[in-house]
């Protein structure tokens, strides 16, 4: 939920359109229509979370839109948000070696390569091939245009040195420094099924069924070799990585990540994003490190609240999504700006304050969160919130001191509660012939 993020980025190659041409001027799947309705409306959210489903999806990237798997980044960090995520950590099974691991990247390589563009996980396909053995694709995809897939993958800490401190691959020597273990922060309530993992996912679409059938495709293909230790289903982007996209509303109903970093702006991505050799770890160059948190808002309690109230935590009006100290919503808080009641206009503990870069050393953050719903719990409340994303350069001088902050003085924490939390060094995009993370073990 942070606002600590300036606009910038490094342009990624723009997306191609491919497949059905019908389905391109329709810009999204039937399937993304009822599977965005359907999600919305059968867990639960009324009016808000149906709409802003939808809503995302209308305005976003045209159902037969591609973007290209190989290249000097991995897609899916500063590639225009996409409104569908399914989120997976995975272990890697304690027998797996070297050799057996370098294999599953391989073929993950390859079956992420093929369905980013459209294309079964397989060579055969769901419905051809040897009709004595399973298909090489499980088919819930087929006939569905891609949507913007994206397929970004990550090595937690625990894959370079086990818990009991085994180097299990001969990779700990090439863990990098930034790649640290998450310190517990104050209020942190989290569940351990819910953290870490050696390997972890991204897959983002805007039709949720694809994005679905690539998990479940890499886990497939992983069987006997690496499983899923927790994942996330989300949906409504909570953040704008493109000035070409509007900005979105989380589930306290209030305009998310207006100050997101943005692509088009190279040399703040460049600062802020993308690692580099002379960080230290060479093979982490062109790469970046991500950091994901479930965190659980207490929608009751939140919507008992007064609406003057409600802006005073967040320092953003509900509507505009201006800050309080005056003008639009891109316009700058003034910090300073003095209230005629006393005080200032934006609260010293507002969360746009806390967040904010000038309060962090100039720390920012490219956040790709999701809203999501989980049901309810054994009390009848929603079991929602926000699943956050951000990819930084360096975790040690930009997600860790900006939540530490938050963590101890955001007014918005009575209403949070962090369950999950992970931590991975994404490596830099794979060329064709080769494999992702191919550079950790050359």
């Amino acid at each position: 939920m942070s606002e600590n993020n300036a606009e910038a980025g490094r342009p990624e190659a723009a997306a191609r359109l491919e497949g059905d041409a019908g389905a391109g001027r329709a810009g999204l799947s039937r399937r993304g229509m009822l599977g965005l309705a359907g999600a919305a409306v059968g867990a639960g959210v009324v009016g808000f979370g149906a709409g802003a489903a939808v809503g995302h999806a209308l305005g976003s990237t045209p159902a037969a839109a591609t973007y290209p798997f190989y290249g000097a980044n991995q897609a899916g960090i500063v590639t225009p948000a996409q409104d569908r995520l399914h989120f997976a950590a995975f272990d890697v099974a304690p027998t797996l070696d070297r050799d057996g691991l370098i294999g599953l990247l391989r073929d993950w390589t390859t079956a992420a390569a093929r369905m980013t563009q459209g294309r079964p996980a397989g060579k055969y396909g769901p419905a051809s091939g040897p009709s004595d053995a399973p298909p090489d694709d499980t088919g819930e995809a087929l006939d569905l245009p891609p949507g913007g897939l994206t397929l970004t993958f990550g090595f937690g800490p625990t894959l370079f040195t086990s818990a009991d401190g085994a180097d299990r691959f001969g990779i700990a020597q090439r863990r990098p420094a930034a790649l640290v273990d998450l310190p517990h922060f104050p209020g942190d309530a989290l569940i351990d099924s819910l953290t870490g993992g050696d390997v972890c996912v991204q897959a983002c679409s805007e039709d949720p069924q694809v994005a679905v059938h690539a998990i479940r495709n890499l886990s497939r293909i992983a069987f006997g070799r690496a499983a899923i230790r927790w994942s996330q289903l989300g949906f409504g982007r909570t953040s704008s990585t493109s000035r070409s996209q509007t900005t979105p509303r989380n589930l306290f109903g209030f305009k998310d990540g207006t100050a997101n970093i943005k692509s088009e702006d190279t040399k703040v991505v460049d600062d802020q994003v993308w690692a580099a050799a002379s960080d230290g770890s060479a093979w982490m160059h062109g790469g970046s490190y991500l950091v994901a948190r479930k965190i659980r808002m207490v929608i009751e309690t939140w919507d008992r609240q007064q609406l003057g109230e409600q802006e005073r935590i967040i320092g953003r009006d509900k509507g505009e999504g201006a800050p309080l100290s005056g003008g639009t919503e891109f316009t700058q808080p003034n910090f300073l700006a003095l209230a005629a009641a006393g005080g200032t206009k934006i609260d010293p503990d507002s969360h746009v304050r806390l967040a904010h870069p000038s309060m962090n050393d100039g720390a920012q953050l490219l956040r790709r969160g999701y809203n999501f719903v989980d049901g309810n719990d054994e009390l009848g409340r929603l079991n929602a919130g926000l699943f956050f994303i951000a990819f930084q350069r360096d975790p040690r001088r930009q997600f860790i001191p900006i939540q530490t902050r938050l963590a101890k003085n955001d007014l918005m924490n009575e209403y949070l509660k962090h369950v999950g939390s992970a931590i991975f060094a994404v490596p830099p995009g794979a060329r064709e012939g080769s494999y992702v993370g191919a550079g950790l073990f050359a």
